[in-house]
Parts: structure tokens; C-alpha cells; sequence
């Protein structure tokens, strides 16, 4: 069975670990939504909630309510970025998995690009960020010497 099938024959899941994100959430659901509608796949949205102290959780379950296509995992604390985006692949069903993270500093419309270079043949495909708006210098510094070892 191919699995990247070409044109839209795959399911894509989108994971996306949020904490403390009330302020945004909508925002990036509407842009995601817009996104993979506009790909002619089917797709889901797997939301995790990392344990938010703020309105992300009731956001997060009203938008579940409304869109079949958009899943909540609401852990019962504060694990870390990492482990959320583990529950979240581990609860992904697509063909291929995407990770973004829910403020907004990826931008959801590069998925199709993504996905172009999954369909040819490519088994991980990831992005390097060029520039961070509102990083010093010295944060900026740091990260490039470390991306260079």
C-alpha cells in the first residue's frame, strides 16, 4: 500500500501542543483549518493540552464540539513540550504527521509545502527558522553556535 499517495489519497494529522495559549488558539485553529481544507486531503487536528492554567481547555473543547476533524488530549499537568508532542503522535492516525506549535510563530501555510516534499519520497521533512522576530542578538548567537555542533 502507498502510503504518501499523491493528490490527497493520505490522511494528514496535525499535532499541536498548547500551553497557556487561550489567547491564540482560536486564531491558529481558523488558520490550520483553513490550511488543510484547502489541500484536498483528509486530516485531522490533535490539540494537546499540556496542562494550562488559563482558558485554553474550554477553547480547545468548544472547538472539538464544533469541528469533527479537530481532537483534544488534555493531559492532567504540566509535562513539557515534549512529552506533549509524543501523546499527540501517539494518538495520530494520519499517513503523515505534522508538529507546529500553537502561538503562531510557525506558520500553518507552509504545511503544503511540507507535505510537497513527503510526496516526494522524503521520510522527515522539517523547517530551520532564519529569523525570529523579537530574539536579541545574543539569543540569536547562541542558537547558531549550538545548531552548528
Amino acid at each position: 500500500m502507498n502510503l504518501r499517495g499523491k493528490g490527497g489519497n493520505y490522511k494528514l494529522s496535525v499535532v499541536i501542543p498548547c500551553y497557556n495559549e487561550a489567547a491564540v488558539i482560536l486564531d491558529t485553529h481558523s488558520r490550520l483549518y483553513s490550511v488543510l481544507e484547502g489541500m484536498g486531503c483528509a486530516y485531522n487536528m490533535i490539540f494537546v493540552d499540556d496542562g494550562s492554567t488559563d482558558e485554553t481547555r474550554l477553547a480547545l473543547n468548544e472547538l472539538s464540539v464544533q469541528y469533527a476533524n479537530t481532537k483534544v488530549l488534555a493531559l492532567s499537568r504540566n509535562f513539557g513540550h515534549q512529552i506533549a508532542v509524543t501523546a499527540g503522535m501517539d494518538a495520530a492516525d494520519g499517513n503523515a504527521v505534522v508538529i507546529i506549535d500553537a502561538d503562531l510563530q510557525d506558520p500553518p501555510e507552509i504545511i503544503p509545502q511540507l507535505i510537497k516534499k513527503w510526496e516526494e519520497g522524503f521520510d522527515v521533512v522539517h523547517t530551520t527558522r532564519v529569523k525570529r522576530k523579537g530574539e536579541s542578538f545574543i539569543k540569536l548567537w547562541f542558537t547558531k553556535k549550538a545548531s552548528s555542533l
